[in-house]
C-alpha cells in the first residue's frame, strides 16, 4: 500500500520522532496526499509506528542567590506578532561518558527558533553569555526585545546583565519556582531530550556538541514540524514573516 510506504519513509526518515499530526502534515505538504490525522493514526497503529517517549524535566539553574532579579515581564504571554520581540533562554545538562556537558539555549518565541546555544563542562555564566551573544549575532535585533529567563544566578549575574544593557533588551524573570513561567524553552529541552540524548550514549563531550549542532540546526529549526506554528518549521515560519512583509 503506498500511503503506508510513504508514512514509514517518513518516520523512519525523522528518526522516530514525530506522531502522527507531523506524519500527517509532511504528507499533505510534500507528498500531495489529502489523508486525515485519523487515517494516519490507525496506519501507523497498524504498522506498530509510535514515536519516542519523554523523559521527565528536571531544573539545573540554582535561583538562591541574593543578586538582584527582573519582574515577570513576560508573564506567560508566549504568542508574539514578529520575530525578535521576544527570547527565551535557560540550561540543560547531557550526559557523556566524560561527565555532564551543559547546553545553554536561545529560543525566539515567535518561530519558536534556536537563534542561539552553547555548550560547556560547566555551568557557569560565560556558557550563557556565549550563547546569546551567537543569537544577537545571528538575529542583530532591535532595541527593546523582552530577554526572558529563569532566576539562575548566570543569569542574574552582573556580566550577564550588562551584557543585556549593551544590547538595549529588557529583561524578564520567571517567579521563583514556576516552571510554567519559561515553558516554551524548558519544553524545546524536554523535546531535545526525548529526540536525541535519551536515544543516545555519548562518549565523549564532543561527540554530544557535535550531534547537539546537528539536531538544533538542521533538524529542530529546519525540519522538524511544529504543531503550533501550523505544522511548518521554525526556519519556514520566520520566512514567511519575512515574505509577507516584503509583498
Amino acid at each position: 500500500m503506498w500511503l503506508k510506504k510513504r508514512i514509514r519513509h517518513h518516520f523512519y526518515r525523522l528518526k522516530k520522532r514525530p506522531g502522527s499530526p507531523v506524519i500527517t502534515a509532511i504528507l499533505r505538504e510534500e507528498d500531495g496526499c489529502a489523508v486525515s490525522s485519523k487515517t494516519v493514526s490507525r496506519l501507523m497503529k497498524e504498522m506498530g509506528l509510535k514515536s519516542i517517549t519523554v523523559g521527565k524535566y528536571k531544573a539545573t539553574t540554582n535561583s538562591n542567590h541574593n543578586m538582584p532579579v527582573h519582574d515577570n515581564i513576560l508573564n506567560q504571554q508566549f504568542k508574539v506578532e514578529a520575530p525578535n520581540k521576544v527570547w527565551v533562554t535557560d540550561i540543560t545538562y547531557v550526559a557523556t561518558g566524560e561527565g555532564w556537558l551543559y547546553l545553554a539555549s536561545v529560543m525566539d518565541l515567535y518561530s519558536r527558533k534556536i537563534v542561539g546555544w552553547a555548550t560547556g563542562a560547566r555551568m557557569t555564566r560565560e556558557l550563557v553569555i556565549e550563547a546569546l551573544e551567537l543569537a544577537y549575532k545571528r538575529q542583530k535585533p532591535a532595541p527593546g526585545l523582552i530577554h526572558h529567563s529563569d532566576r539562575g544566578s548566570q543569569y542574574a549575574s552582573s556580566d550577564y546583565q550588562e551584557r543585556l544593557a549593551d544590547y538595549f533588551m529588557t529583561g524578564s524573570m520567571s517567579r521563583k519556582g514556576n516552571c510554567y513561567d519559561n515553558a516554551c524553552i524548558e519544553s524545546f529541552h524536554s523535546t531535545l531530550k526525548k529526540e536525541l540524548v535519551y536515544q543516545t550514549k555519548f562518549k565523549t563531550r564532543k561527540q554530544a556538541t557535535d550531534e547537539l549542532y546537528n539536531y538544533i540546526e538542521f533538524y529542530y529549526n529546519r525540519t522538524r514540524r511544529h504543531s503550533t506554528l501550523g505544522y511548518k518549521t521554525p526556519h519556514r515560519f520566520e520566512q514567511m514573516y519575512h515574505e509577507q512583509r516584503a509583498a
